[in-house]
């Protein structure tokens, strides 16, 4: 019934990275040229995020320019900074009456474990992402790129026994509806394929010959401790179904399942979990859909993405140990 297509193939949204490979860390800017509607779930302990209250329906009804994934930790949030100004540059924002305002959403990984503590997304980072999704690049869009740059997975025993991670990103149609998921994977726990249960990639044992269970290992620590905490994982649903800041709060919330799917341990305090959803209705007549399906296809789209982020990002242990 739905079909994989390319994103390169969907008009409504654009796509910019900027990546520092030596530092280990970037940014992903996804910039809606016509404005989107947009919702957030956030399930993770200690989110890293900036005018997500943007998303929710006691707010505005003002449509978002851009949302914008970064590593840093809550250094990386200078990163829309350089993102508002390229949008003000070109005439895209919010008409105050005295000067326009970019609506900028953002959400960051903690990356700093991977490659350089010392470098962060900033201003000059996000201005580079923005520029190229306006300039619609056609530079590749997954594994490590952007934001997707130093994600690292199954970290609960520290660096030397996680994996790497990325940016990934899936797209369906049928008939004029389309959805697509990006994310980027930087979790806790392991990462599994959600249809068959086989572990992806996540914790090592000490010599890094085999993998261990993080959910295992976890249970090993019943009394309260102060968990690594160098994780989250950050993405957004977008569709050109027609849908208000309420409904899609909810499709973010269904999102959520596709990271229990294949996440294990997911949501946790050492976790910053995040999903935004966002409508793009096009034309004078928006698609129309049902939120429970759309919602139910979130978590499958969000899934598939997830996958994705693991099996374009991996690379040898030798050149991972070298960057931690």
């Amino acid at each position: 019934m739905f079909t994989e297509i390319s994103v390169n193939d969907i008009n409504d949204f654009r796509l910019g990275h900027a990546s520092n490979k030596e530092a280990g860390t970037g940014v992903t800017v996804i910039y809606f040229p016509d404005g989107a509607t947009a919702g957030c779930d956030i399930s993770g302990g200690g989110p890293a995020s900036r005018e997500t209250p943007l998303t929710m329906p006691m707010t505005a009804d003002n449509p978002i320019n851009a949302i914008v994934l970064s590593g840093g930790s809550a250094y990386g949030l200078a990163a829309s900074d350089g993102v508002m100004t390229c949008l003000e540059e070109h005439g895209i924002g919010y008409n105050t009456g005295v000067s326009l305002v970019p609506l900028v959403c953002q959400s960051c990984i903690f990356d700093l474990g991977y490659g350089s503590s010392k470098v962060r997304p900033d201003s000059a980072m996000g201005y580079e992402a923005c520029m190229q999704a306006l300039k619609d690049s056609s530079e590749p869009i997954q594994g490590c790129i952007g934001a997707g740059t130093g994600a690292t997975v199954g970290k609960i025993m520290g660096m030397k026994q996680a994996e790497k991670s990325g940016l990934g990103i899936y797209s369906v149609k049928t008939g004029t509806f389309t959805m697509t998921a990006i994310v980027i994977v930087n979790a806790l726990g392991d990462i599994s394929d959600y249809e068959t249960g086989k572990k992806l990639a996540g914790l090592k044992n000490a010599d890094r010959t085999e993998y261990i269970s993080c959910e295992e290992t976890l249970y090993q620590f019943m009394a309260p401790r102060d968990m690594f905490t160098g994780n989250t994982t950050i993405g957004a649903i977008i569709t050109n179904a027609a849908f208000n800041k309420a409904e899609l709060n909810k499709i973010a919330s269904m999102a959520r399942n596709a990271y229990a799917r294949c996440i294990n341990p997911v949501g946790t305090m050492a976790d910053g979990d995040t999903i935004y959803a966002a409508s793009i209705p096009s034309g004078n007549e928006p698609v129309k859909a049902d939120i429970n399906i759309v919602g139910t296809l979130a978590a499958e789209v969000m899934s598939a993405a997830i996958l994705k982020a693991v099996k374009y990002s991996h690379i040898p242990d030798e050149e991972y140990l070298k960057n931690i």
